[in-house]
C-alpha cells in the first residue's frame, strides 16, 4: 500500500537557502533555459557533463589549475578522462580553513574528548609532512593505516596525500590475515597503527597483531604507533622497526605546509572490496575524481555550508570514512566517534549530537533499526534541534524505519537514504534537500550520474525491478585495480554484463515519485521458479515483527530449482515455534507476495556480517551448499558461519 503523502517536505525557506538551489540558478545561465525542478537540473547535468562538472568545480571552490579541457573520450567507459590538464592537491583542498574554530571534534568510547582547531590540525599535518618527507616518502608510495577513527588518522592521511602518496586504511579490529590480505597487496612504505582501541567498554591491545603484520610487510620504512590506550611508547619499544607517533613528530616545528599539485587522475586512495568471495580487490581512486564527487555530494545533496557540524558513524575500513573526511573541503567541522554506538546504550550518538549541535547525523540502516527495536525514542529524550539531516546507508532502510525516524527521532528533518559503494567511494542515488521524502524511497539519482534500471536484455525500465546501471562516465570511477595492468579485473567487475555501461550489482526499481528502491545486491537475489526477488523485500516485512531482531535470506539449490531459506535471529525469550513460523509467512505473503514466502525458516544465534556491518548472504549461501568461504577474515564475526553448516532442516 503506497503512502498518499510524503513523510516530509522541505519548507520554502529551506528550499531557497539550499546550496543546490543557488547552483541551479547558475546552471540555468549555462544551459540557456529554465531548469524549474530537480528532474530538469539532473537531466542537464547528464546531457552536458562538461558544463556541469565545470560548474561544480567553480561553485564548490576547488583549489587548483583547472586547465582547458574538461572531458576527453567522454563516451568511453572505462576510458573517459575528466579534466586531463588540471593540477590540484587533495590535502590543500581539505585544509582550506584557518583560525581557532573547530576543524575536528573527537569522542572516544572511553570518554576521551578532544578538539582540534583548523590551525592545530594544520600544525599536526605540517609535522607529519616533514617527518614523511625526511623518511623518503614519495608521490605514489603507499601509506597504510590500521587505525581507529581519530584525529591522528585524519592528519596522517592529509600529510600523506599532500605529498602525493596513496592512502589506504582499515580498522584495528581486523584480524591479522584480513590486514595482510589488503595491505600485503599494495606494499606500503609507511604503516600506522594504535597501541589499541576501545569497544563495548573494553580496551583491546593490538601490539602483538601489529608486530606480526609488520613482520609480513618488509617494504615498510616507517612504522608509527599512535597513543590511545596510554601504551604507545611501551608498544613501540617491543615492535621491530616501530616508533611512537608522538616522539617521532616531536622533533619538528609546525611550519608552512607545502602542496605539490598533481594531475586530476593522480591516485589518492586504495579501497578494498569486502573480500567475502576471495581476496579483496584493491580499488584505486583518483584525487580529482574523489574530491569533485565528494564536494558535489556534500554541498548539493547534503546541503553542507561552512561551519556545519558533519557526523557519520564509520570506521576507517569503510568508504564512509573517506567521504566524511572530505567534509573539510566544504569548511564543515568533522565530528568523529570511535567505539560502539551502543555503549553504554543506544543514546550515546544522540548525546553527542546534542552536546555539539550536530547538523548532519550520518549512520547505518541497522543502527536506526536497532534504536527502534531497543524501544528508544530520542525525540522525547533529546533536543536534536540543530540536526537538519539524518542520513542512512550500508543497507536498504526499511519502510518502517523511515517512519520511525519521523515518529521517534525528529519530525522536521531531511531523511536522506543514500546508496553507492566502495567501488565509486560515493553514491549513485542519494538525498536531495529540496525534494520531499517518501516512505521506503531514496529520493533521486545523483547529479551528473546517468543512473538507469535495466532488464536482463539491457533495456531501460520505467517500472519493475532490474539492474542499477550508469550509462555515462563520471569522475569518481576508479582509475583501476591495483596489480591489474591490463584492466581485465576492473573490466570484469563492472563492464562485462553490458558493454560500455557500468553495472553496479544492485537490484533496483524506480518509484512513481521519481525515487528509487534498492532491493538488495543482484548477486544475492533469489530466483524461485525463475522469478527474481530482492532479499530486502523479505527483510522489510519480517524485521517489522517484534519477535525478530534481524534476518538473512538465501536461495538454496533444491530439486532443480531454488527455494527461499530464511534465517532469523530472535529476541530474548522467543522461540521459533509453529505459531511464529505462521506469523512470519503470513507477514511476508501479505506484505510482499506469495513468491517471497520462504520454504524453510531457521532460527540462528548470530548473523555473519562484514567489518562495515553488512550482512553476508553470499558467504551463508556458500556454507549452506558446502562450499568454502574464501576469506573469513573479511568478516567481523566469522565464527557465526559455523552456525549455518549442516543444518538438518535444510536436508529435506
Amino acid at each position: 500500500m503506497r503512502a498518499a503523502e510524503p513523510l516530509w517536505r522541505p519548507s520554502e525557506t529551506r528550499k531557497n537557502e539550499a546550496p543546490v538551489s543557488a547552483f541551479a540558478r547558475r546552471a540555468e545561465k549555462l544551459a540557456g533555459r529554465s531548469l524549474p525542478d530537480y528532474d530538469a537540473l539532473h537531466a542537464w547535468s547528464v546531457e552536458d557533463r562538461e558544463a556541469f562538472w565545470s560548474l561544480v568545480w567553480d561553485f564548490c571552490g576547488v583549489i587548483g589549475d583547472r586547465g582547458e579541457r574538461i572531458l576527453v573520450d567522454g563516451e568511453r567507459m572505462p576510458g573517459a578522462s575528466f579534466f586531463p590538464d588540471a593540477r590540484l592537491n587533495f590535502a590543500e583542498n581539505l585544509l582550506r580553513g584557518s583560525g581557532n574554530g573547530d576543524a575536528v571534534v573527537f569522542r572516544g568510547e572511553d570518554k576521551v574528548e578532544r578538539r582540534l582547531s583548523w590551525d592545530a590540525l594544520r600544525a599536526q599535518v605540517s609535522r607529519l609532512q616533514q617527518l614523511f618527507r625526511d623518511r623518503g616518502l614519495k608521490a605514489g608510495d603507499r601509506v597504510a593505516a590500521m587505525m581507529p577513527n581519530m584525529p591522528e588518522t585524519l592528519a596522517a592521511m592529509l600529510a600523506a596525500t599532500s605529498l602525493g602518496a596513496v592512502w589506504s586504511s582499515c580498522s584495528p579490529d581486523f584480524g591479522i590475515q584480513g590486514v595482510l590480505d589488503r595491505f600485503g597487496q599494495i606494499e606500503p612504505t609507511v604503516f600506522i597503527a594504535p597501541d589499541g582501541y576501545w569497544y563495548g567498554g573494553k580496551a583491546f591491545d593490538v601490539s602483538d597483531k601489529t608486530a606480526t603484520v609488520l613482520d609480513k610487510l618488509p617494504g615498510v620504512k616507517l612504522a608509527l604507533i599512535v597513543d590511545y590506550l596510554g601504551n604507545a611508547q611501551e608498544a613501540a619499544a617491543k615492535i621491530d622497526r616501530a616508533e611512537a607517533y608522538d616522539e617521532a613528530v616531536a622533533g619538528y616545528e609546525a611550519g608552512e605546509l607545502a602542496f605539490e599539485r598533481f594531475p586530476f587522475s593522480h591516485p589518492l586512495y586504495i579501497l578494498f572490496s569486502s573480500g567475502t568471495t576471495g581476496i579483496p580487490k584493491c580499488i584505486v581512486h583518483s584525487a580529482g575524481g574523489t574530491l569533485l564527487q565528494h564536494v558535489k555530494e556534500h554541498r548539493l545533496h547534503a546541503g553542507l555550508k561552512p561551519g556545519d557540524l558533519l557526523f557519520y558513524f564509520t570506521t576507517c575500513g569503510w568508504m564512509m570514512w573517506n567521504w566524511l573526511m572530505s567534509g573539510l573541503a566544504s569548511e564543515a567541522t568533522l565530528l568523529l566517534y570511535d567505539g560502539s554506538p551502543f555503549h553504554p546504550d543506544g543514546n550515546v550518538l544522540f548525546d553527542y549530537a546534542d552536546a555539539e549541535g550536530m547538523t548532519y547525523f550520518g549512520t547505518s540502516a541497522k543502527f536506526i533499526d536497532a534504536v527502534r527495536k531497543a524501544g528508544l525514542k530520542p525525540m522525547e529524550s533529546h533536543d536534536l534541534s540543530t540536526v537538519e539531516t539524518i542520513s542512512s546507508t550500508g543497507s536498504p532502510l526499511a519502510p518502517e524505519n523511515f517512519a520511525f525516524v519521523y515518529e521517534g527521532i525528529k519530525k522536521d528533518v531531511h531523511l536522506a537514504s543514500i546508496s553507492g559503494g566502495t567501488d565509486i567511494v560515493s553514491c549513485f542515488v542519494l538525498g536531495v534537500p529540496t525534494l520531499p521524502v517518501w516512505v521506503g524511497e531514496i529520493q533521486a539519482a545523483g547529479l551528473g550520474m546517468a543512473v538507469e534500471v535495466w532488464d536482463d536484455e539491457g533495456r531501460p525500465l520505467e517500472k519493475g525491478k532490474g539492474e542499477l546501471v550508469c550509462t555515462r562516465a563520471f569522475p569518481a570511477m576508479p582509475i583501476g585495480f591495483w596489480n591489474d595492468p591490463e584492466g581485465e579485473k576492473y573490466h570484469a567487475a563492472y563492464f562485462d554484463r553490458f558493454d560500455n555501461v557500468w553495472c553496479h550489482g544492485d537490484f533496483a526499481e524506480w518509484t512513481e515519485h521519481g525515487g528509487i528502491v534498492i532491493h538488495g545486491r543482484s548477486d544475492a537475489t533469489l530466483n524461485p521458479g525463475g522469478v527474481r526477488i530482492g532479499t530486502a523485500e523479505i527483510y522489510n516485512q519480517v524485521e517489522q515483527l517484534p519477535e525478530i531482531l534481524e534476518a538473512i535470506c538465501i536461495g538454496q539449490e533444491w530439486e532443480d530449482d531454488v527455494r527461499v531459506v530464511l534465517f532469523v535471529r530472535l529476541a530474548d525469550g522467543v522461540t521459533l515455534d509453529e505459531a511464529l513460523e505462521k506469523t512470519i509467512r503470513t507477514k511476508i505473503r501479505t506484505g510482499a507476495s506469495p513468491r517471497h514466502v520462504p520454504a524453510r525458516i531457521v532460527a540462528v544465534a548470530d548473523i555473519p556480517r562484514t567489518k562495515s556491518g553488512k550482512i553476508t548472504e553470499l558467504a551463508v549461501r556458500d556454507i549452506v551448499h558446502g562450499r568454502a568461504v574464501k576469506n573469513r577474515e573479511a568478516l567481523a564475526n566469522p565464527e557465526a558461519l559455523d552456525l549455518y553448516r549442516d543444518i538438518p532442516e535444510l536436508s529435506t
